[in-house]
């Protein structure tokens, strides 16, 4: 990334061939809209470029979900939907299209059935294998405060998946 951030744009299709399923895969599992994470993950790469000078050599993977988390936020709160900031994502409307789509997952039921953050904390660490320390720049915590929210929450899906059985 840094030397994509020094002008080298030839490089920007190496980041994307490697990361653009995961954040694809973030974004969805999100929303649970594949239109919206196929959009969502375009503009994030869009950004990437607009916004590469700004990108201080540090944790890629960090900086990357971080615009990814924002423009899902900026895209809820410009439509006036419920956002990441707030508790809980409209689980029903994504339960619905559940019962619509034969091959929804069980799993990402009980995942819409955690709030946002709580689901967003999952999916990066979980799916996407986001380490602590980075998950923790992303939402501006501390690597242990988060290590300790996700084994929470963790036990928190066991019992929604295992009472939804």
């Amino acid at each position: 990334m840094q030397k994509v951030a020094e002008g080298n744009l030839d490089l920007l299709k190496v980041l994307f061939d490697r990361h653009h399923k995961y954040v694809y895969n973030f974004l969805y599992k999100m929303c649970g809209d594949s239109m919206l994470s196929e959009d969502l993950t375009q503009d994030v790469f869009y950004k990437l470029i607009k916004y590469r000078s700004s990108y201080n050599n540090g944790s890629f993977l960090s900086w990357l979900f971080t615009i990814a988390r924002n423009n899902l936020k900026t895209h809820f709160v410009r439509n006036h939907k419920n956002h990441l900031g707030a508790d809980k994502l409209d689980h029903e409307i994504i339960e619905n299209e559940n019962e619509v789509r034969e091959d929804y997952s069980h799993l990402q039921s009980a995942l819409n059935k955690l709030s946002a953050p709580e689901r967003e904390l999952i999916v990066l660490n979980r799916f996407n294998n986001i380490r602590y320390e980075e998950l923790a720049e992303i939402v501006g915590s501390t690597p242990g405060a988060v290590k300790t929210k996700v084994c929470r929450i963790l036990k928190k899906l066991k019992e929604i998946y295992l009472e939804t059985i």
